[in-house]
């Protein structure tokens, strides 16, 4: 019988998505001296990061603090676009982060750091090889095209903090992508669905990038930062199209990252500029 009570199903009616195990995440993740000092598991929310920024602001949270949801109502990604998903389908959660040894220009890279940490722990714990699109989509291949299964946003919280917010399909079948072009790990023939495993090794894989990162002055060239960066990120060497504020296009190949985390972009006519804000449009070879 599918256990169900009056205000809906329960959280364990669907057996294929069962709940994080805050006790153990905690168990796993929290030790002395290491980056996360809190994690919390909610139910349901509108934004982990919105949540988390509150906190920050009100000094209800210190860095290190872990937020996950098994449920976003109002997630968001880069342009405020709308973040969705069935519950317990992913990874949905937010980290706050104080780089105070930092210079605030190298900020910039976190969502950069994020991401290369984001594919290492997935490739240790799912075995998927999730490549980076500029500047903040993890994609993965499903029946050989590259798809969205995630994305990355980092807000900044009060004057000495950035909160970084991962959302990552896990379990999401065909039928339930919000678009065709969307993909999940599970698609993706992913070895471990658990999401348990998956967080923990996340969450690692970011504690040690980011204490690498930190333990530089944020130097992407010393941290080996940029050229990891580099080494897996699927928008360089394509043809691109960079939609850019104030209604500029820019047509050309994705050459470089520079030094500030910006994607370099070679035109037609041989000029090349820096992008640090702006859509990026992967463009199929004629």
């Amino acid at each position: 019988m599918t256990p169900h009570n009056a205000s809906g199903p329960s959280r364990w009616s669907d057996l294929d998505r069962p709940p994080l195990n805050a006790t153990a995440l905690r168990r796993g993740l929290l030790h002395e001296g290491g980056l996360w000092t809190s994690v919390d598991v909610i139910q349901r929310t509108g934004s982990t990061n919105s949540d988390l920024v509150a906190r920050a602001g009100s000094r209800a949270a210190e860095e290190g603090a872990v937020l996950v949801a098994e449920e976003q109502t109002a997630g968001r990604g880069r342009l405020d676009r709308r973040w969705t998903a069935p519950p317990r389908s992913g990874l949905f959660f937010s980290v706050l982060l104080r780089p105070a040894e930092v210079p605030l220009e190298r900020w910039g890279w976190l969502p950069l750091l994020t991401g290369v940490a984001v594919a290492t722990g997935l490739s240790r714990a799912a075995g998927v090889d999730t490549a980076l699109k500029w500047p903040n989509d993890l994609l993965v291949t499903v029946g050989g095209e590259e798809r969205k299964a995630g994305g990355i946003l980092a807000e900044r919280a009060g004057d000495d903090g950035v909160v970084v917010g991962v959302g990552l399909n896990v379990t999401l079948r065909a039928d339930e992508l919000p678009v065709p072009q969307a993909g999940s790990l599970a698609l993706a023939d992913a070895v471990s669905t658990d999401r348990d495993t998956l967080l923990r090794s996340v969450l690692r894989s970011l504690e040690t990038w980011y204490d690498r990162w930190r333990s530089a002055g944020g130097d992407p060239v010393a941290s080996t930062l940029q050229e990891t960066y580099a080494a897996g990120c699927a928008t360089l060497g394509r043809q691109v199209r960079a939609e850019l504020p104030g209604d500029r296009a820019l047509v050309g190949e994705a050459v470089a990252i520079d030094g500030d985390g910006r994607l370099v972009v070679a035109t037609a006519e041989g000029a090349r500029e820096a992008v640090g804000a702006g859509d990026i449009v992967h463009l199929r070879p004629a």
